[in-house]
């Protein structure tokens, strides 16, 4: 089997209540995938968006897990997530940054660069992730045109280069002047945003006298960027030194098409990966995938268990046999699924870019890579450090197996780290989070999902370091110390503060205490 067609596999990310949910709704509906956009909230009788599918997300109106998303559009594949912007759930975002070729970076037009969005711009760096950034809510008030692309260059340190540039204000969006045609793209609103916004294009000559004024004033700003040489280079975007900007309003569905072609035309497609020790792997050869998300509870009805992964190489046929890197175990793939939200449907085929769902594979972990023919082994997603720790019980002990099969899974999902230790035993295992919000998810989870209701306890940790099984044994007893031991094997000593794990590193200078990747706000 073979599909010649062009993928592109993408990220949405942004700091929390920019707008990502709404605007990969809004993709998906110029895409002609749904015919009625929902909103995050749900006001008015209409749909929640089909990405934000969990209770605590269609509740809060925020995203706590990422999504996948798969779709035709002008002859390509769309592999596209929804990510997770609240800093307590950046391990999930950082996942999925693993397994993508590029991202669209959503800005707020009225509260400009925010921490988490500084901070993904930096992981999307050093990563090599090429970055699309969307100035999104240009339909209500906020910071001038100008001074975004500045905030841009001087905190961000990518070079802007935008390919449309709005007509009229923050708030008063009329539409966008097309940087590379010289077109005006005008837009007409929708009942609440809930269908395609028409549009219409226009030469110059032809701009209506009520949108004259605001016409004339992009058309200036736009010769002012062209002099300061703020256009899009393909190669300097591929090489991560500049971003390709456009001005939306994902709620209202202004600007969507555009993007979804710019992503086709300028995002990259799928290429060769390194694996661990070196190794190439071109997106022809053999077949390859890894890892990136782990996900239950999709399904009411089923205790389903999905393992996403990402096609690295080769042609993926359901059935298959593949190798399992971590154990060089065989693993079969009878039951694989293409993702659309939260609705899954068999497939028989997948190819390099696209992102496939392997039903209840229990010995898959996020991380692994799976294989045919020469062995491949693609690197681990890091695991961040901790700053809030809790144990855990069951709230009914009749319920105790639940409580055991419920706190693995989201162990395995990544939901939280689970630490243990003979003293505490498993019946009240360590909870270890990035955010606090990351409990509440856990709680809520082990309530509805599992039937096993959960009593947390806070503890007064607030610093971890990696250290060995010598390091577990030297720290016994030691003040202000906790050593437990994660489900991957690794031993983390945890602090009550700063200071205390600086005085212990002093005090026992033989003692490995590595500080881990910091992941929160």
């Amino acid at each position: 089997m073979s599909d010649k067609r062009p993928r592109r596999t993408f990220a949405v990310i942004s700091h929390p209540d920019a707008g990502k949910s709404t605007l990969t709704e809004a993709l998906a509906l110029h895409a002609r995938v749904i015919t009625e956009a929902g909103a995050v909230h749900g006001k008015g009788g209409r749909r929640t968006t089909v990405s934000d599918w969990m209770s605590m997300e269609q509740a809060r109106g925020i995203s706590i897990t990422s999504a996948a998303l798969q779709f035709d559009y002008r002859d390509h594949v769309i592999n596209l997530v929804d990510t997770p912007g609240h800093s307590d759930f950046s391990e999930d975002t950082y996942r999925v940054l693993s397994a993508v070729d590029s991202a669209v970076m959503l800005v707020d037009a009225g509260k400009g660069l925010e921490p988490q969005t500084l901070k993904l711009f930096k992981v999307c760096a050093l990563r090599g992730i090429p970055v699309i950034t969307v100035i999104n809510k240009w339909d209500r008030p906020g910071l001038a045109a100008l001074e975004l692309m500045d905030l841009i260059e001087k905190q961000i340190k990518l070079r802007p280069t935008p390919l449309t540039w709005p007509v009229g204000e923050a708030g008063d969006f009329r539409g966008v002047l097309d940087r590379r045609t010289g077109e005006f793209v005008k837009y007409t609103r929708t009942a609440g945003g809930a269908t395609r916004a028409p549009e219409r294009r226009m030469p110059a000559d032809e701009v209506e006298a009520a949108d004259a004024d605001v016409w004339a004033d992009a058309v200036e700003e736009h010769e002012l960027l062209a002099a300061d040489d703020a256009d899009h280079d393909q190669a300097r975007f591929l090489a991560g030194e500049t971003t390709p900007v456009m001005f939306a309003s994902a709620l209202q569905n202004f600007g969507v098409a555009q993007l979804l072609d710019l992503l086709l035309d300028l995002a990259p497609a799928p290429h060769v990966t390194a694996g661990v020790d070196g190794t190439l792997r071109q997106v022809d050869d053999e077949f390859s995938a890894f890892v990136f998300k782990v996900q239950s509870g999709m399904n009411a009805a089923h205790r389903d268990r999905l393992a996403y992964a990402r096609i690295v190489s080769g042609t993926f046929d359901r059935g298959m046999v593949v190798t399992h890197a971590s154990t060089g175990k065989p693993f079969a793939t009878k039951y694989a699924q293409a993702v659309f939200g939260r609705e899954v449907t068999s497939i028989d085929h997948a190819f390099p870019g696209d992102i496939v769902g392997f039903v209840n594979a229990q010995a898959l972990r996020v991380g692994d890579t799976v294989y045919t023919g020469d062995p491949i082994e693609f690197p681990p997603v890091p695991t961040f450090a901790p700053e809030h720790f809790m144990t855990a019980s069951a709230s009914d002990i009749g319920r105790y197996k639940q409580f055991r099969r419920g706190i693995e899974q989201l162990d395995q999902e990544g939901v939280v780290q689970v630490l243990r230790s003979d003293l505490r035993g498993d019946q009240s295992p360590v909870l270890a989070a990035v955010g606090p919000m990351q409990f509440e998810v856990v709680q809520d989870r082990m309530t509805n999902e599992f039937n096993s209701p959960i009593r947390l306890s806070r503890l007064d940790y607030q610093v971890a370091r990696r250290t060995d099984a010598e390091g577990a044994k030297a720290l016994a007893g030691a003040r202000g110390c906790e050593v437990l031991q994660r489900s991957d094997g690794t031993h983390l000593a945890i602090f009550t503060d700063q200071w205390r794990a600086t005085a212990t590193a002093r005090d026992n200078p033989d003692v490995m205490l590595e500080a881990l990747p910091a992941g929160g706000s």
